[in-house]
């Protein structure tokens, strides 16, 4: 994939010329799109609010806008400190995903990113290509249970993404998106990077462990046992003994 820089009147946008061949600022608003629906799902999967499906004919996007969360969100919702170009969460995000589509990891593909600049403060806006057929990890196990080989596949698919060196901030059980054949997805990589192997990777195992209990807690219905997790990390550990 390739990329281009445009620059806009109040910043810049980054896109890929082989998925989009022209873009401007109306590409981020929703008006401009002929149909545009929220992205739902059980208990908080779908987010903030701040995350569309937008299509226009056969092309299928998901549009986000960059939104704080927590005690900074009711403060200061989308504004965020401008350090240059390339630091803005947007930007950021999409040279990292473009990234991790080269190297075959399974990611949604950046289409465009943009950030409109106001002094020292920015917004930002994402638009990935739509996979068809995912949900979340936690609309998935709401549906059916998961078998040792489900659970063993997302520690499989986890380990890649550690051994190639990837951290996410926030792997939890609706950032996990499981296709129409049980195989893994990962999205929303805002403040993600490359890092030498290190505590991370632990540390980001047990978030994603607290979030299925959380929402176990949240919904019993869910299908999420202890046993669930030995067998992902079975399939985490097996992944590093195999290689």
């Amino acid at each position: 994939m390739s990329d281009t820089v445009k620059n806009t009147r109040n910043g810049a946008i980054v896109y890929d010329p082989d998925i989009i061949n022209q873009i401007s600022d109306a590409a981020f608003l929703a008006s401009s799109w002929s149909q545009v629906a929220p992205v739902q799902g059980v208990l908080r999967s779908a987010g903030r609010g701040n995350t569309l499906f937008v299509s226009q004919g056969e092309r299928e996007f998901v549009l986000r806008h960059y939104v704080r969360g927590g005690l900074a969100g009711r403060i200061v919702r989308d504004s965020y400190l401008w350090l240059g170009e390339r630091q803005t969460r947007s930007f950021a995000e999409w040279y990292l995903l473009a990234k991790l589509v080269k190297l075959g990891l399974p990611v949604p593909r950046p289409a465009a990113a943009r950030y409109l600049r106001s002094g020292l403060t920015y917004q930002a806006d994402l638009l990935t290509v739509r996979l068809p057929g995912i949900r979340s990890l936690a609309d998935r196990i709401l549906e059916a249970p998961g078998d040792p080989v489900f659970w063993a596949g997302l520690g499989r698919a986890v380990r890649q993404f550690h051994d190639a060196g990837v951290y996410h901030a926030d792997m939890n059980a609706y950032n996990v998106q499981i296709d129409q054949s049980d195989q893994m997805l990962l999205l929303d990589f805002d403040r993600g990077k490359f890092l030498q192997p290190g505590v991370w990777r632990q540390k980001t195992l047990a978030r994603l462990h607290r979030s299925l209990k959380k929402i176990k807690g949240l919904d019993k219905r869910l299908h999420f046992r202890p046993a669930n997790w030995n067998e992902l990390l079975e399939g985490y550990f097996s992944e590093s003994r195999s290689s």
